[in-house]
């Protein structure tokens, strides 16, 4: 099997259990994700690899990170994750990716990011939910970070914060590569006791 054979049926089983870890049938989630009916039941079916934004979305639905839809099996608290572990979710040609490092549960999802992007190359993405806050360090090269569609330069040695819940983007309109890290805190869901709650609950 290959390691994207593995991916996805890890996914396929991790979206399952966490569908009913939740209580959603596959058109709540369907709704709360922004994705089709069908689409989810050919990723818990094992059927397709979906896209990356696909996937944020669906975690982001399940209020889980990325990582617990690879593999919800927590291990002793101190995890150890090899940097060939680490899971290469996007890249270009040119030489552009992004691998998640590592992530956890609780409080929330928290997501840890290594980025490089060459020249001339960018990434989008969807809102995330309310509360949803990333946090970056750029190492190399200078960043455009573009948040609600506002560019802000981000050069080597600076690091931003800001509110994920519009839509924002990472670019590099430079001549070398960037490279940064990033994390990514996302509120836990709730669907019950006192605000905020969840959209969709």
């Amino acid at each position: 099997m290959t390691d994207l054979d593995q991916l996805t049926q890890s996914l396929a089983r991790n979206l399952k259990h966490w569908r009913a870890e939740r209580g959603f049938t596959l058109d709540a989630l369907a709704a709360r994700a922004g994705v089709s009916r069908g689409m989810i039941i050919q990723i818990e079916q094992a059927r397709t690899n979906p896209s990356v934004g696909t996937t944020v979305k669906i975690a982001d639905a399940l209020g889980v990170s990325i990582t617990t839809l690879l593999d919800y099996e927590q291990g002793p608290q101190v995890r150890i994750v090899a940097s060939e572990e680490a899971v290469r979710l996007w890249s270009t040609e040119a030489g552009s990716f992004t691998s998640l490092l590592v992530g956890a549960e609780a409080p929330g999802p928290y997501e840890l990011w290594d980025w490089r992007l060459m020249p001339g190359d960018s990434s989008s993405s969807d809102p995330h939910p309310s509360g949803t806050v990333e946090l970056l360090h750029v190492r190399a090269g200078t960043l455009t970070l573009v948040v609600d569609g506002e560019p802000h330069e981000v050069p080597a040695g600076s690091s931003a914060t800001f509110e994920a819940k519009v839509a924002h983007g990472y670019r590099n309109d430079g001549t070398e590569p960037v490279e940064m890290t990033m994390s990514v805190i996302i509120p836990p869901v709730r669907c019950d006791g006192p605000p905020p709650v969840r959209p969709g609950c």
